[in-house]
C-alpha cells in the first residue's frame, strides 16, 4: 500500500487525488483549507468518458492528521502557497517521506531546500501530467488531457529509477528522469512566455480602456515574439552556466518550430487549443483594462521569472531584457 497526501484543492489537486485514489493499492489523504466541502468519493472523467472513481481516506486542514505515515506528500499548489505549506508539513514528515510538486517552475525545489533541508527526498514534474478542471468542488473534476510523457527530477532517493516507475504508475503517465532539479525548476514557458507577452501589451499602457478582452494567444503580436526571443536568448546563456543537459530545455524558437519573430507569431497565434484564451483583464463601465492582480502577474513574475533573475545575478550574467520585464511586472502590482 502506497500512502499519499495531496496538498491543495485546486483542479490539479482534484484530478491527482481522484486518479491516485482510484487505484486499489493506493491510500490518499487530502490537505485542504476547506475539508468540509469534500465528499469521501471523488469522480474524475476524461474526454473519452472514462471515469476514475476513488475513495479518499481522510480530508483535513490539519497537516498532522493527513501527513503522518505517508510515503509521498505531493503539492498541487500555486507558487505563493508553497513555502507556507512546506513549513506546515515539515514537523510531520518521516525521514523517508518523499515530497513532490506538480509544478516545479514556481520555486518548489528552491523553497524545499531552504525549508526542509538539502537532504530531504524530493521530486518534481517538469510539466504537469494532466490538464484539469474542477467540475463540482470536492466531488468531481474533468481530466481534459494527458501528456504522452513527462520528465521528473528526483533528489535524495536511493533507487531513483524504482521511484520513477512508481510515479509513472501513480500518475498513469510515462516518465523519464532528468539529471538536475534545475531542469524542472527553470522554464521558458510561463515565466518567459507569459511575462514577455504581458510586457509587450501593457508596458506603455496609457490607462485607456479597450473595447474587448484581448485574446492572449490568438491576437499575439510580433512585438511579443521579439520580446520573448530576446528573453529566451538571455535565459539560454544562464542554462549554459548550470548543470543542465544540452537540449533539456529547448529554446522557444526550436520548441515552436520557428525561426524569427514573424514565424513565431504565426505559430503561437494559430495553436487551436489556445484560440479562446483571454488576457488577464477586467471589465469596467469604460471598457476592458489590465488586471495587474491576476495570477499571470502574482504568479509568473514573483514565483517564476524571479528565480531566473536571481540566478542571472548570482552568476554575473547580463540580462537586460529579462531585468526590464521583471522590474515592470513587479512594479505594476504595487
Amino acid at each position: 500500500m502506497t500512502k499519499v497526501c495531496i496538498c491543495g484543492g485546486g483542479s490539479l489537486g482534484h484530478v491527482c487525488a481522484g486518479v491516485l485514489s482510484s487505484q486499489p493499492d493506493v491510500e490518499v489523504n487530502v490537505f485542504t483549507q476547506r475539508p468540509q466541502r469534500w465528499d469521501k468519493t471523488l469522480t474524475i472523467t476524461d474526454l473519452e468518458g472514462k471515469n476514475y472513481q476513488g475513495n479518499l481516506h481522510l480530508v483535513s486542514n490539519s497537516p498532522q492528521d493527513v501527513v503522518l505515515g505517508c510515503d509521498i506528500v505531493f503539492l498541487c499548489l500555486p507558487g505563493f502557497a508553497i513555502a507556507d505549506t512546506l513549513r506546515a508539513i515539515k514537523p510531520f514528515l518521516d525521514k523517508n517521506t518523499v515530497v513532490g510538486s506538480i509544478v516545479s517552475s514556481s520555486g518548489f525545489f528552491f523553497f524545499a531546500h531552504d525549508i526542509l533541508g538539502e537532504q530531504t527526498p524530493l521530486f518534481g514534474f517538469q510539466r504537469t501530467p494532466f490538464i484539469a478542471r474542477t467540475k463540482e468542488y470536492g466531488v468531481s473534476a474533468n481530466l481534459l488531457g494527458y501528456k504522452p510523457q513527462v520528465a521528473i527530477a528526483v533528489e535524495n532517493v536511493t533507487d531513483k529509477d524504482s521511484f520513477r516507475a512508481l510515479v509513472e504508475k501513480l500518475w498513469i503517465t510515462p516518465t523519464r528522469l532528468l539529471g538536475s532539479h534545475y531542469e524542472v525548476s527553470l522554464s521558458n514557458s510561463n515565466p518567459i512566455l507569459h511575462t514577455g507577452r504581458l510586457f509587450s501589451m501593457w508596458h506603455d499602457w496609457n490607462g485607456k480602456a479597450y473595447d474587448h478582452n484581448i485574446l492572449f494567444y490568438k491576437e499575439w503580436t510580433d512585438a511579443a515574439s521579439q520580446t520573448i526571443i530576446d528573453m529566451d536568448a538571455e535565459f539560454m546563456t544562464l542554462l549554459r552556466h548550470l548543470p543542465v543537459a544540452h537540449g533539456a530545455i529547448p529554446p522557444l524558437l526550436e520548441y515552436y518550430e520557428s525561426h524569427d519573430a514573424a514565424s513565431l507569431t504565426r505559430k503561437i497565434s494559430s495553436i487551436a487549443a489556445f484560440q479562446n484564451i483571454a488576457s488577464p483583464m477586467v471589465q469596467t463601465p469604460e471598457g476592458w483594462i489590465p488586471d495587474f492582480q491576476s495570477r499571470y502577474f502574482t504568479e509568473d513574475f514573483p514565483y517564476g521569472l524571479k528565480f531566473i533573475v536571481e540566478l542571472m545575478r548570482k552568476n554575473n550574467l547580463p540580462a537586460p531584457t529579462i531585468e526590464k520585464v521583471f522590474e515592470w511586472g513587479m512594479n505594476v502590482q504595487k
